[in-house]
C-alpha cells in the first residue's frame, strides 16, 4: 500500500487578459505516489510518461525541492522517501507540469509533518515557491480561480466550474517553450491604454464567469499585455494565427495561449472534432507536429487517493 498517493491536476492559466492572476484546473493529471519513507536527505524517484529522461534526478526533481521548502518554511522535519511519478501533463507546454509537482511536494510535506497546516497557509508556500498563484491555486483547490500575490500575502476566489457541456481542447505541438523565455521577451512597459483595455477585459472575463455568460467569454479573453509578444515564439505566424482565425472559427466559444505556451486552448460547446482539428493544422502548416486533448474543467483539484 502507498503512503501517499495524490492526483493533481494540469491547468491553464493567464486565459488571455488574467495575466498572472487567473487560472482553471483542467481534467489530465499526474499521479504523485510515495512508496516508502527514507532516511533524511535520501530520495529515490521512478518516472513513467512525460518527462521520463528529464526528471530522473530525485535530488533535482521539483516535488522534492518543494517539499523541502515547505519543510524549511514551516520548521518540520524533512524526511527523506521514495516516489513515483506518472506523468501524463506534458512538460514545458504551458499546461502546469511545474505547479503539479509543486502542489504535490507542499501537500506531502503538510501530510508528514501531521497535516498541521491551513488550505491558506498551504497555497500561501505553494505561490512563494512557484512565484505566481495563477497555476498553482486552481491546481490545489480546482475549479477557475482568480488570485493576486503582493510577494507575502495570497487573496484567491474560486469561481464556478464550467458546466459539463462546454469543453477545453489543449492544442499541444511538438516545441516546448520555457517560462524564463516567455516572461524575457515581455516589454518592461505598456502603454497606459493597453493596461486599461486589459483591465476591463479582465473583468468582463471574471463577471461573465460567475454569471454564466459564457457568451462573453470571447472579449474577456482578448489581451494585449502578453499574447502579442508570445505569439512570436511559436514558429513563423503560428501564433497570430491561432489568436485571430481559431477566434473566429464558428465553434470557439474563447482561445487563448496557455500559459507561457505553446500549447494552445479553445473552449468550445459541444463537439469538438472539427475545432480541434483546426488547431493542429495551424501548427501542421508552421511546421511543428502536434496532438490535443479534450479535457473538461476539473473541479476538485487536488485529491488524495
Amino acid at each position: 500500500m502507498p503512503l501517499i498517493q495524490l492526483k493533481v491536476p494540469a491547468t491553464t492559466a493567464n486565459l488571455g487578459s488574467g495575466f498572472d492572476t487567473l487560472g482553471m484546473a483542467l481534467s489530465l493529471y499526474n499521479i504523485f505516489t510515495v512508496t516508502e519513507l527514507l532516511p533524511e536527505g535520501e530520495y529515490t524517484c521512478k518516472i513513467s510518461g512525460e518527462g521520463v529522461d528529464e526528471l530522473k534526478d530525485a535530488r533535482k526533481n521539483m516535488l522534492v525541492t518543494s517539499y523541502i521548502k515547505a519543510c524549511e518554511e514551516w520548521g518540520v522535519p524533512v524526511k527523506g522517501f521514495a516516489f513515483e511519478s506518472c506523468n501524463a501533463v506534458p512538460l514545458n507546454r504551458g499546461l502546469g507540469s511545474s505547479s503539479t509537482a509543486v502542489v504535490a511536494g507542499v501537500v506531502i510535506a503538510n501530510i508528514l509533518a501531521g497535516e498541521k497546516f491551513s488550505e491558506a497557509e498551504l497555497l500561501r508556500v505553494m505561490t512563494k515557491i512557484e512565484g505566481h498563484p495563477d497555476n498553482v491555486v486552481p491546481c490545489y483547490i480546482g475549479g477557475m480561480t482568480v488570485s493576486c500575490w503582493d510577494g507575502e500575502s495570497l487573496r484567491y476566489v474560486r469561481l464556478p466550474a464550467l458546466p459539463e457541456d462546454l469543453n477545453v481542447i489543449a492544442a499541444v505541438p511538438d516545441f516546448e517553450v520555457h517560462t524564463e523565455d516567455a516572461r524575457k521577451i515581455l516589454p518592461e512597459s505598456v502603454p497606459f491604454r493597453d493596461a486599461v483595455f486589459n483591465v476591463s477585459h479582465a473583468s468582463i472575463l471574471c463577471a461573465a464567469w460567475a454569471m454564466g455568460r459564457w457568451d462573453l467569454l470571447r472579449v474577456g479573453m482578448e489581451d494585449r499585455l502578453h499574447q502579442p509578444h508570445r505569439a512570436k515564439l511559436f514558429p513563423g505566424t503560428t501564433g497570430e494565427k491561432f489568436l485571430s482565425e481559431i477566434a473566429n472559427h464558428p465553434d470557439c466559444i474563447a482561445t487563448a495561449i496557455s500559459g507561457s505556451g505553446p500549447t494552445m486552448i479553445a473552449i468550445v460547446h459541444g463537439k469538438a472534432g472539427g475545432l480541434s482539428r483546426a488547431m493542429c493544422k495551424i501548427f501542421t502548416d508552421g511546421g511543428a507536429a502536434s496532438h490535443f486533448f479534450v479535457l473538461n474543467c476539473a473541479s476538485s483539484g487536488t485529491v488524495a487517493e
